[in-house]
């Protein structure tokens, strides 16, 4: 858990300037940002929550160009070590709904965990869970003539980071509105409340459909393997969020072929090959 790294910013930086971070890395193998003090010390954290959060309340070029990261970030951050258990983990993201943590590294400072993580932990464990025995949720979806303004309303009355297209599998995302915020500053001046930006002029995301009852770890590796994991099966969503839940909720009881620190072991007698 500890290989990888965090993405900084200082304190001091403007808000425009997390924002196109956020845009950048958000919903990858890093959700939110770092925020360190002049001494290079991690004081606080940024993500799409604290962004969007303040942006509702402060819809404003002034308010990206003037404020500055350390007035917004959220100070309490999770700090964990090798020894935290995923179930304790868990139980911290969702008091905290911010999917991600600091851990101390080998070298002495920090890397990075979040929910993204998890999803290779599913994807090397075995169960007989199957994509159709994951808990569904409710798809909160927006409409075409949607504002901004509405579709952040929508995001934060059903604690969500991801609203679907009515009618479609298409999807916007916390990580895809702060790009569109950052394109905005750059390139429309005309535009000062960004909550009157309509739905037609945002980004939107297809996730990947998929209809067979796939084994947990086969959703996984799938999802494993996009840059932005968003799976639709039978009318539901599937996000690393629902990957977290699941691996709390599964009786794993089968290692897969490779381990958790990179070994590969033998599929007849399960001893290390390497």
């Amino acid at each position: 858990m500890t290989e990888t790294v965090c993405v900084n910013i200082d304190e001091g930086r403007e808000i425009w300037v997390a924002t196109l971070m956020c845009a950048q890395y958000l919903e990858s193998t890093v959700d939110s940002i770092i925020v360190r003090d002049n001494e290079f010390k991690p004081i606080g954290i940024v993500g799409g929550y604290d962004l969007l959060d303040h942006l509702r309340k402060n819809p404003t070029r002034d308010f990206q160009y003037q404020t500055r990261v350390r007035e917004i970030m959220f100070k309490d951050f999770p700090q964990v070590n090798k020894k935290t258990k995923m179930i304790h983990l868990v139980e911290i993201w969702k008091k905290s709904r911010r999917a991600f943590a600091v851990i101390l590294n080998e070298f002495g400072d920090c890397s990075t965990v979040s929910a993204r993580k998890m999803i290779k932990v599913g994807a090397r464990s075995k169960s007989d869970i199957s994509v159709s025995s994951i808990q569904k949720k409710k798809i909160i979806t927006f409409k075409t003539d949607d504002s901004l303004g509405r579709i952040l309303d929508l995001m934060f009355e059903n604690k969500t980071r991801k609203l679907v297209l009515e009618n479609t599998n298409q999807y916007i995302s916390d990580r895809l509105i702060l790009g569109e915020i950052s394109n905005t500053l750059r390139f429309q001046s005309d535009i000062d409340n960004f909550l009157d930006i309509p739905a037609n002029d945002l980004k939107l995301e297809n996730a990947k459909v998929i209809t067979e009852d796939l084994k947990f770890d086969q959703l996984c590796s799938l999802m494993e393997e996009m840059d932005y994991p968003c799976v639709v099966f039978d009318g539901t969503v599937i996000t690393p969020w629902d990957i977290c839940l699941t691996l709390l909720s599964a009786d794993f009881t089968e290692a897969s072929s490779m381990g958790y620190k990179g070994k590969s072991t033998c599929p007849h007698c399960g001893k290390d090959i390497g």
